[in-house]
């Protein structure tokens, strides 16, 4: 299936519909679990939103790496990129053109602060990531890059399994708190 350029608003507005169709009760956090940290004890992790953080984590675990070799596995051969309002079009093509080539000038990329909010709806899950992601280059003249990012994502179960279908990532300079 074909998506247009603008997945990206459907995912919001798919999401913000959720969450204004949902029960009061599910629009407050849960005392139990804050977004970014691990489940507190009587708050049972379904297996499906462990198999959607085990396939996002999978991600941010290989692009620290600098190792995406793998990373195709993770995604839908009919995924869609967006990245800072850019549409980058299937992942292959993003990984051959963007990502892949990108990693040849770097020397280290290390992501700080990352926190993941995920909710499961049937065969589909909405992610949220919030991070700063720290670069440094081959070429020691060039000056490292630290920026606040933040990423969305859709990811469908086909099967048994969790792959992306939409991700959307942008990121901004740092600026720290004054």
């Amino acid at each position: 299936m074909h998506r247009s350029a603008f997945a990206g608003l459907a995912v919001a507005v798919l999401a913000t519909s959720a969450q204004a169709q949902a029960p009061a009760h599910a629009q407050a956090p849960d005392p139990a679990h804050t977004q970014g940290s691990e489940h507190a004890p009587g708050h049972a992790q379904s297996a499906d939103e462990a198999q959607v953080r085990t396939v996002v984590t999978a991600y941010k675990d290989a692009i620290e790496r600098m190792d995406v070799s793998q990373t195709p596995a993770l995604f839908w051969s009919d995924s869609e990129i967006f990245e800072n309002g850019g549409v980058e079009g299937s992942f292959a093509y993003y990984l051959e053109h963007h990502l892949g080539p990108e990693f040849a000038d770097l020397a280290g990329f290390d992501f700080r602060n990352h926190e993941m909010k995920v909710e499961v709806d049937g065969d589909t899950a909405f992610v949220s990531e919030t991070y700063t992601y720290h670069i440094t280059f081959k070429d020691s003249a060039r000056a490292p890059i630290e920026r606040r990012g933040a990423a969305t994502s859709v990811l469908r179960k086909r099967g048994d399994e969790w792959r992306f279908d939409v991700y959307h990532s942008s990121a901004r300079p740092f600026r720290p708190a004054a």
